[in-house]
């Protein structure tokens, strides 16, 4: 008799473990491919929200005082420069100390955000 006919002995009980194996893997596959696509949402919702607020300060910004704004964004644009310079340069010996940490920093996450927003807004109806 072969084993996997002969009931509850041995090795008999093998019959069920590829079912359930199956729908298991199945299972798994499934929850995977949901949660692929909440995240994907999720973050696509995030990044359209990110750019909306990202515009609405653009905009209320202007509408106070357009020279404050061309001036903070030329501000910014050289903190950035800075930090960018800062990331890429070959380093001194010691570590980064004060503004130069900073500016590193700053650098870092405005990249970040800007990658982030390009991945995720790219498919986005709310450009």
């Amino acid at each position: 008799m072969p084993s996997s006919v002969r009931g509850h002995q041995g090795r008999g009980r093998r019959i069920g473990v590829g079912v359930r194996g199956a729908a298991k893997s199945v299972g798994d596959f499934l929850s995977e491919t949901v949660g692929e696509a909440v995240a994907k949402v999720l973050l696509g919702l995030l990044a359209c929200a990110l750019l909306g607020c990202l515009a609405w300060i653009a905009y209320a910004s202007w509408s106070v005082s357009p020279r404050l704004t061309i001036a903070g964004a030329g501000l910014l644009s050289l903190f950035l420069a800075h930090g960018a310079w800062q990331t890429f340069r070959t380093p001194a010996k010691g570590r980064r100390r004060g503004h130069a940490a900073l500016a590193t920093a700053g650098f870092t996450l405005a990249a970040m955000t800007a990658l982030f927003l390009l991945l995720y807004t790219a498919g986005c109806d709310c450009l």
